[in-house]
């Protein structure tokens, strides 16, 4: 299932400021970025052997560079990609599920809690 990206590996903090997933945003805004940057950035790291934006890469591209088919995978699934554990995986579905809400336009979500 793992896609191999052929790239050099360079940690983003050697990367030019102006292409730093974090900084991109700050400056230009949430637009200007990739989904793999946008993701990137809430793992917020990669492996010794990639970013953490090439990591997302990666996963995307298994996923047909689909959110819907990303947000579809389980957690074990996830998993299964070097650099991804339970936190990460977590990370990502809780995103896909925040961009499936606002596409459904679900601007709020009202859970109501029964306080014990």
């Amino acid at each position: 299932m793992e896609t191999e990206l052929n790239n050099t590996y360079k940690s983003i903090v050697n990367w030019a400021k102006e292409d730093r997933p974090r900084e991109k945003l700050e400056r230009l805004g949430p637009s200007a970025l990739s989904n793999a940057e946008l993701l990137g950035i809430l793992i917020g790291s990669g492996t010794q052997k990639e970013s953490a934006v090439d990591l997302m890469k990666r996963i995307l591209i298994d996923c047909n560079n689909n959110l819907n088919t990303l947000g579809k995978l389980s957690i074990r699934e996830l998993e299964q990609y070097k650099g991804v554990g339970p936190a990460k995986a977590i990370s990502i579905l809780a995103a896909c599920e925040l961009g499936k809400a606002k596409s459904h336009g679900e601007g709020t979500r009202t859970y109501i809690y029964r306080l014990l």
